[in-house]
């Protein structure tokens, strides 16, 4: 792939410059960092162009702001997978993002848990198109994180309970309003799944590895951020919420939660990322790890 290609040169020239000025443990982190800010381009965007119209935006102009950001999603998204920051396989999978998180959207704002406060041409039910795509960015991000990390996740539980998980997670987003919730259950599932599973990922020349779990609750901090972000620039308003209030850190068990519903959703198209049994830092004592390490270096060389 083209863009994988330019990539792996662009973090090799970084990580090449880093380590030649920086101590390892910097500059592995300054990596990381350069990293994670890649793969998450698409939800920077769309947050950064959220805060510029509220900054920007006046109300007499003959576009509504909710439609600027739709078009600029769209836009965004076409871009992406023009210059290929993302495969048409992997846009398949943000797209069911985008369906899933809309229909929440219609569930969540007619049930009264937030709402939209202005006006808009693109919208359905009283949700603007543009939120579906603030779901589809967690796709987004998950699919190229996996990728430019070269994240590998062992041991993986059974494929079908994740995907069991992932269901009960979603449909009780909806089932909660009518029916007890039992999310205190969902928590405790994902841990009993997922306590030891490892997120293998590479920086640089270096295997790291990150207990499951533990990405996801910082991953959920991450978007909290996020949220908070959308509620100070009057983008959406949770219930009862007064203007310049935090969200409630109640919300972080919500991502959390989600986070694996999106999760599970990617695992469709990077099923070879997934490993049944435990993987090691060392490529030369696994012979799972081998091949991909070996197409690392070669990708490295080219």
């Amino acid at each position: 792939m083209i863009e994988l290609q330019s990539t792996r040169s662009l973090e090799r020239r970084l990580g090449d410059w880093a380590r030649g000025r920086l101590p390892f443990a910097l500059a592995e982190l300054v990596m990381f960092v350069l990293k994670q800010g890649w793969a998450c381009l698409f939800g920077g965007l769309l947050l950064l162009a959220i805060i510029g119209t509220k900054m920007i935006w006046q109300s007499d102009w003959p576009l509504h702001r909710y439609d600027a950001l739709f078009l600029f999603a769209i836009a965004t998204q076409a871009a992406f997978l023009w210059l290929r920051l993302e495969s048409w396989e992997e846009a398949r999978v943000i797209a069911l993002f985008h369906l899933t998180g809309t229909a929440m959207e219609w569930f969540k704002v007619h049930a009264g848990s937030w709402a939209y406060p202005e006006p808009g041409l693109f919208m359905v039910m009283g949700v603007p198109l543009f939120s579906g795509f603030m779901y589809a960015s967690v796709g987004s991000y998950m699919a190229r994180v996996i990728r430019i990390f070269d994240m590998r996740f062992a041991p993986y539980p059974p494929y079908w309970a994740t995907m069991v998980l992932g269901v009960a997670i979603y449909v009780n987003f909806f089932a909660h309003h009518f029916l007890p919730d039992i999310r205190l259950a969902l928590f405790a599932a994902t841990l009993i799944l997922f306590a030891r599973t490892r997120i293998w990922f590479r920086i640089s020349d270096r295997d790291w590895w990150m207990p499951l779990p533990v990405a996801a609750f910082l991953s959920s901090v991450a978007l909290w951020v996020a949220e908070n972000v959308g509620t100070a620039t009057g983008t959406w308003l949770y219930s009862g919420q007064l203007p310049g209030q935090w969200v409630s850190f109640g919300k972080l068990g919500s991502w959390y939660l989600l986070l694996y519903v999106a999760f599970v959703t990617v695992t469709v198209v990077v099923r070879s990322a997934l490993h049944r049994a435990p993987l090691t830092a060392q490529a030369g004592s696994d012979p799972a790890l081998q091949p991909l390490h070996q197409q690392h270096n070669a990708t490295h060389q080219q």
